[in-house]
């Protein structure tokens, strides 16, 4: 029988994530999917990053990830979303090639020292109710470990729904994980059901491309990994196409043979991301929707139509794509169709992404209720990070709403539960003007340098920029100019008699770096990527000091722990509801607990009233 430290079941992308930063912390790793093919797989659109979604790219990137260095191997269109708003909502996108992807996903995990990938279905996993020991395969063989990663997406009891036709399945042409979600059911923990989906795919060679909108990348890339230097892929364009009446009569017309219409579906899709029969439903009075036609790599013709999922009959969708200008003739290659599967209420997990009540046994990606690749990737570095320093016997690796995306996600989880498919939104994070994509390295790879799951040449990198930064900045604060002197460079600033330094000034809305070399010419010599730097930390610099006040009152009440056996039926006042969602979320803290539905200030009080009644007295 093998034995392993960790085990990480699933092959997507909160698997890959889990498997490579369990085995980067020193920990002996295994790796558990069917098929080496599902390594890197996209099951949804071909692309990487977003709003939110490309902040925790960033961030996982940081940890010395392998996301954010895949998608930059892959990517063939990269745009900065939000590139005339502030860096602190500016998300890096990319678009992706399938296949790029999913090779360079299989390098990074093949070169992984401490891991090794073991081809196999898990069925059932090895210990009690109460304690998880390893993983047992459909050929009857057992692995054994200290830790258990699952993420199994969505082929927990997953099923697959086009029109009125559904059958078993976790995604198109893969069978569901039924057995599985029969041992998760032994533990007593609180399943339900959400559903996704995905558009029908088209065949490139037969849309009209010349009567469409042409959607090109950005001229000056920005990519996910601080180590990246360039992109390898051919950068190609996407074209954007509407919905129109006509577009959206045939769907009206079909509402009662679409599955989730049909009542076939009982599951919760996400709010966000709505099928184009949500989009009519819900938006009756919009004339027309936008939709991105986004080609799935360099060596396929197939096209991902992004904006029309759907889980209507085929003949339907044929219909409607059909009806859309440059799509008349489009051949749909794979239909689109919406996937059912269940999900554990995360409130059953801790921060480490541990289930509360088993030991050994983490959760990370869909499993937990959330949707997207990044979600999942984020997931699955926590739980991986947590799994190998609970077999190594080291310090649990923790993430706070104060310091990154990854612990707004976790936070949000594990305090608030879910009511439809989890997305990141940069509108989440309370202190998103420090938690901004361009500074995930700086506020996140000297934490994993500290853990010991980045490598010596990230650390190498990141302290070698750490030090130009540094430099920069403290000579843009070494000397102080007068408001005249400001005023003779070309700088409005108000006549107070005031001297600012220059990273003062660089803080002002309407002062490039480029500004400053009238100034002080010594600075013409300085690192381009390093000066765009620093200026974003000197736009930012005033608010932040702000912020960090509210940053340290929130570490005050994170501070204040709840005991896991704390009596919220010994709370007078608290009204009954709330003290039922209070014992199945069981927060650690305050913080948590103000998360809680229906939490007001006043049970808040009333909570560490009777905290600090049990808090034990000082003895002389």
């Amino acid at each position: 029988m093998k034995h392993f430290d960790v085990i990480v079941v699933g092959g997507g992308h909160a698997g890959c994530e889990a498997a490579a930063a369990a085995a980067r912390l020193g920990a002996k790793t295994a790796l558990i999917t069917l098929r080496q093919a599902d390594l890197g797989t996209m099951s949804c659109n071909p692309a990487i990053g977003g709003l939110g979604k490309g902040h925790l790219v960033r961030e996982v990137d940081a940890l010395d990830g392998i996301m954010g260095t895949a998608a930059d191997q892959a990517g063939i269109q990269f745009r900065l979303l939000n590139r005339k708003k502030g860096p602190a909502v500016q998300g890096p996108r990319a678009q992706t090639d399938r296949d790029l992807y999913r090779s360079a996903i299989q390098k990074l995990i093949s070169a992984q020292k401490n891991l090794q990938v073991i081809f196999g279905e898990a069925v059932d996993l090895i210990g009690s109710d109460t304690k998880v020991a390893g993983v047992r395969l459909r050929d009857d063989s057992e692995i054994t470990a200290t830790s258990v990663v699952l993420t199994t997406g969505t082929f927990l009891r997953g099923v697959i729904h086009i029109g009125d036709v559904s059958r078993p399945g976790g995604r198109m042409g893969d069978d569901p994980s039924v057995k599985l979600a029969e041992r998760i059911d032994e533990f007593g923990l609180k399943l339900a059901r959400l559903k996704t989906g995905t558009p029908p795919r088209l065949d490139g060679r037969t849309i009209n491309w010349e009567n469409l909108e042409q959607q090109p990348g950005d001229p000056d890339l920005v990519l996910f990994s601080f180590l990246s230097k360039g992109v390898s892929a051919d950068q190609v364009p996407c074209a954007i196409t509407h919905t129109n009446e006509k577009t959206h009569e045939i769907i009206r017309q079909n509402l009662e043979r679409s599955a989730m219409y049909g009542g076939h579906i009982d599951g919760i899709g996400p709010r966000y991301c709505p099928s184009i029969e949500d989009k009519i439903v819900r938006f009756a009075d919009k004339p027309s929707h936008q939709i991105f036609l986004e080609p799935e790599g360099l060596s396929t013709k197939t096209v991902y139509p992004n904006g029309i999922s759907t889980s209507l009959p085929e003949a339907v969708q044929e219909d409607y794509v059909h009806s859309i200008v440059g799509l008349e003739h489009a051949k749909i290659l794979q239909p689109g169709y919406a996937i059912e599967y269940d999900f554990v209420d995360p409130r059953a997990l801790d921060s480490k992404l541990a289930v509360k009540g088993v030991d050994q046994l983490f959760l990370a990606g869909q499993i937990n209720g959330t949707t997207g690749y990044e979600e999942a990737s984020a997931q699955g570095l926590v739980a991986g990070l947590n799994a190998a320093a609970l077999a190594l016997g080291r310090p649990e690796i923790t993430f706070s709403r104060s310091d990154s995306y990854i612990g707004v996600m976790v936070d949000d989880l594990i305090s608030r539960g879910v009511t439809e498919p989890y997305r990141m939104f940069t509108s989440r994070a309370e202190f998103r003007l420090s938690l901004r994509a361009d500074n995930a390295d700086q506020r996140l790879t000297p934490r994993g340098i500290e853990v010991g799951c980045v490598t010596p040449k990230r650390q190498k990198s990141f302290e070698n920029k750490q030090k130009k930064l540094e430099d920069l900045t403290n000579h843009l604060k070494s000397d102080t100019y007068t408001p005249t002197q400001l005023s003779k460079a070309g700088i409005r600033v108000t006549q107070d008699g005031s001297r600012r330094t220059l990273f003062q000034v660089l803080a002002f809305a309407d002062v490039s770096f480029k500004d400053l070399c009238t100034l002080d010419v010594r600075l013409e010599a300085a690192d381009e990527e390093i000066s765009e730097q620093v200026a974003r930390d000197a736009l930012y610099s005033n608010y932040i000091t702000r912020q960090q006040k509210d940053i340290e009152a929130i570490k005050r009440d994170e501070a204040q722990k709840i005991p896991e056996a704390f009596d919220y039926n010994s709370c007078e006042g608290l009204s009954a509801e709330l003290k039922s969602k209070l014992i199945a979320a069981r927060p650690r803290n305050l913080r948590q607990a103000q998360k809680v539905e229906g939490m007001t200030p006043a049970a808040i009080m009333l909570i560490l009233a009777k905290l600090r009644q049990h808090k034990p007295k000082k003895t002389a």
